[in-house]
């Protein structure tokens, strides 16, 4: 995803809902990385340096200071510090800031729901640094209409509909939490990440149809376009 792909930076590809939050909140136009998803998201989560969070780059375990792959216990997630201040806490969707080690041929996760009772330490788990709720994926490459290592709190769901697809249940998942937590006083924080749109590259039919024409100008048109 490069930020000219949403409609709210002038692309082509029709993103009302994130134009309508842009257009009620902030749009920023500036924003470093740490140049892969692991170590960028461990800097999110905890305000560190990626090394200083222990992902200094994917979540595999090379024995070295700065790339255990997986979030220090000596480092303190935003869910953390907010659970302290009297917040409610959720996450919904990718976690992939825990060691996951390489138990089966990578293609074989993407092609079905492999299970195993852990995919990751738990202790290394959401619902274990500071989030009273989860619904999403430990591991960072999945199939989206039948994931490896979906969890639910810390238990792996097993079984998921004929028509599942992981962007509408992640989305559905939220407006849930939402509905429940406003019913508290207590202020809530959530942590919603989508897979998407991180290979494999998984859309529904219909929206595949919506756009099939439009990139057969080429993509210097498409650039040119969005300059505009």
């Amino acid at each position: 995803l490069g930020y000219s792909d949403m409609g709210c930076y002038g692309g082509e590809i029709q993103t009302p809902n994130l134009d309508k939050l842009a257009q009620n909140g902030l749009r920023f136009n500036s924003f470093y990385n740490a140049s892969r998803s692991c170590p960028t998201r461990a800097s999110l989560l905890t305000g560190l340096y990626p090394h200083q969070a222990g992902i200094g780059r994917m979540t595999f375990n090379q024995q070295l200071p700065g790339y255990k792959g997986q979030l220090t216990e000596n480092g303190v997630t935003i869910a953390e510090a907010l659970k302290e201040a009297g917040y409610q806490t959720a996450m919904i969707g990718k976690w992939h800031v825990a060691e996951t080690p390489l138990k089966k041929d990578q293609r074989e996760w993407l092609a079905h729901q492999v299970q195993h009772d852990d995919f990751a330490d738990k202790k290394c788990y959401p619902t274990n640094r500071g989030f009273d709720d989860f619904y999403g994926i430990i591991y960072g490459v999945v199939n989206y209409f039948e994931p490896f290592s979906l969890v639910k709190g810390d238990e792996p769901v097993k079984n998921v509909p004929n028509d599942y697809y992981i962007p509408q249940a992640f989305s559905d998942s939220a407006v849930s939490y939402v509905n429940r937590y406003a019913k508290s006083d207590k202020p809530f924080f959530m942590y919603l990440s989508y897979t998407a749109p991180h290979w494999p590259l998984h859309a529904l039919p219909k929206d595949i149809e919506k756009y099939k024409d439009t990139y057969k100008g080429g993509w210097d048109a498409i650039r040119n376009t969005r300059y505009k």
